[in-house]
């Protein structure tokens, strides 16, 4: 199975802060990847570093196969334009854990938007594929309806349906459900379990234990800018290894 996603090495830092310090991982192809870990342990920018809207400092990042932000020309790394960078997102789905709709398109337009802007996609296209992903997040009859009509749960889905517009071959999840009522995290978990089944590419930063459990098929539990462990997730979250990883399992579980 080919790497979706290579990490040697990565550094990140903020001014002084370093925030990731030599993240060492790969994500298989068709695998559901998930990072847990506390509050600032470094996830949420590791992902962001996977599709560039944060630069690494240090290390190599790799997406099917190709560095991320950068060619190399013999030794020598040099940044790629953001032009160049934008063309190669395009690839990368991300579902942050705000929801980010256009709050003056309805659900169809929201989806639509991006394969008509950046792909070329016509409208009548764009809209019955945004109809069809709607369908599949289970939101077919709110269609029509404003970001400010629908629930938190709902907004996720049109969320997840827009990024999936796109035709990407990676999906980034950064705490998709973190920011929902309880009883409205069921459904986003639905979605995105579907979405694995269906042989996505998924990485996960998520605090949802049972679906780590359930549906990940690697999982690493991040902190302090490191990998403390990494393994299977019902192996990692019924048997951790290290003290580091017991302490914070005995809190969330």
């Amino acid at each position: 199975m080919n790497a979706m996603v290579k990490a040697e090495g990565v550094h990140k830092s903020f001014g002084p802060v370093e925030v990731l310090k030599g993240i060492d991982l790969e994500v298989k192809s068709g695998e559901v990847f998930c990072l847990i870990g506390p509050s600032g342990s470094g996830k949420s920018t590791f992902l962001r570093c996977i599709n560039h809207l944060e630069k690494i400092n240090a290390g190599r990042l790799y997406v099917d196969g190709e560095l991320v932000g950068y060619r190399q020309k013999g030794d020598k790394l040099y940044e790629l334009k953001d032009s160049e960078v934008a063309v190669k997102r395009r690839d990368i789905g991300m579902v942050f854990q705000r929801f980010n709709l256009f709050p003056h398109m309805t659900a169809v337009e929201n989806v639509m938007e991006a394969p008509v802007q950046v792909k070329g996609v016509s409208k009548s296209q764009a809209r019955s594929r945004a109809q069809e992903l709607l369908d599949r997040v289970g939101l077919a009859d709110k269609a029509g309806n404003y970001p400010s009509q629908l629930s938190g749960g709902q907004q996720q889905r049109v969320a997840i349906a827009r990024a999936l517009a796109m035709d990407p071959k990676l999906m980034l999840f950064d705490e998709p459900t973190s920011a929902l009522d309880p009883e409205l995290v069921g459904d986003v978990l639905d979605v995105m379990r579907d979405l694995a089944e269906s042989g996505m590419t998924m990485v996960v930063v998520t605090h949802e234990m049972g679906f780590a459990r359930e549906v990940g098929d690697s999982l690493v539990f991040m902190d302090g800018g490191v990998v403390v462990e990494s393994g299977h997730p019902r192996e990692v979250l019924t048997n951790p290894q290290h003290e580091r990883t017991k302490s914070f399992l005995s809190k969330v579980l």
